[in-house]
């Protein structure tokens, strides 16, 4: 009954600290009072009183209940389950190149502490993107689509971002709730991730799932702006392609549907990322494209449906 109380006296603290504690803390501090509950035990209940007291959105916006090493192990699992739907791209250059690009940006990010794993998708659609823990995905199509490495390389230090900002596992812990996130992870429950992911149908509901708010879309685009610069790339490629995309959308609505409903471009965005490089101190001999990045665009296969001719033809 003691430590009943305790219980109850503790997660009343929490819920009027809900705003300034995340979960995994408070559940650190009902860990010493209540011994016996496990973690996933304590946090059940808890997320109970927080969703009846607070809402969902205000609590569960930025929490991740996750470990680096539980993010990572997560991320791997689901990596495993979407290749198993995905088409992955073979050639050993251009895999190679999009490597070496990807973990060139890593190693200048926020979060280098950690392993990337990249993968280039075999397919026309021009979009990225990255699991939690550090997994990225780049298709084809973006490869192709680009007019400059800087352009390229934009995108791909947005995806890093999110990994920094760890955007995906509070997503998850967003959309699939506690108990469901700490069922995966207790034990590292392979069979859990394997049955969530099905019941996501796939690819397109995983990308769903880790559907980002607009506050967290501004936040990579601006650690992408530091990325790029820290990496030696002009962060102009990386508005000028979004630019570039929401000019052809506006004459061929639809063109980029799968990029543009996992990553909303926006003139505000656009000309945040362009203001907050100027405000930066200028550097010399920032990399706008390479000799390597055009002949690994000639390397690829032409795109079936090329909305950039339509632009050129114009």
């Amino acid at each position: 009954m003691r430590s009943l109380r305790l219980f109850r006296r503790a997660a009343n603290r929490l819920v009027r600290l809900s705003r300034f504690l995340t979960l995994r803390t408070a559940a650190n501090r009902l860990a010493r009072p209540a011994r016996f509950l496990t973690l996933r035990t304590a946090l059940a209940p808890l997320s109970i009183i927080l969703l009846a007291t607070s809402g969902c959105g205000s609590v569960f916006k930025d929490v991740n209940v996750l470990s680096e090493a539980d993010e990572i192990a997560l991320g791997r699992e689901f990596s495993r389950e979407i290749e198993r739907e995905l088409k992955l791209y073979r050639d050993p250059e251009v895999v190679r190149y999009v490597d070496e690009l990807c973990q060139g940006l890593a190693l200048h990010s926020k979060r280098s502490n950690i392993p990337y794993y990249i993968k280039v998708v075999d397919t026309d659609e021009v979009n990225a993107f990255a699991l939690p823990g550090g997994f990225l995905y780049v298709n084809r199509g973006l490869i192709s689509i680009s007019g400059t490495e800087a352009e390229l390389a934009g995108v791909i230090a947005h995806e890093i971002a999110h990994v920094v900002a760890r955007h995906g596992a509070k997503a998850m812990t967003r959309q699939l709730g506690l108990e469901i996130i700490l069922g995966l992870i207790s034990g590292r429950n392979p069979t859990g991730v394997r049955r969530v992911a099905s019941q996501l149908a796939g690819v397109g509901g995983i990308l769903s799932m880790l559907h980002h708010s607009r506050e967290a879309e501004r936040e990579a685009d601006a650690l992408a702006v530091v990325n790029l610069r820290e990496a030696g790339y002009d962060p102009e490629g990386f508005s000028a392609f979004f630019e570039k995309l929401l000019e052809i959308n506006d004459r061929d609505p639809g063109a980029f549907a799968t990029l543009f409903t996992t990553h909303p471009p926006s003139r505000e965005r656009i000309e945040n990322t362009r203001k907050q490089a100027a405000a930066l101190p200028v550097l010399e001999g920032l990399i706008t494209d390479s000799e390597r990045f055009r002949q690994i665009k000639d390397m690829l296969p032409p795109l079936e449906k090329n909305p950039l001719e339509n632009e050129k033809a114009e």
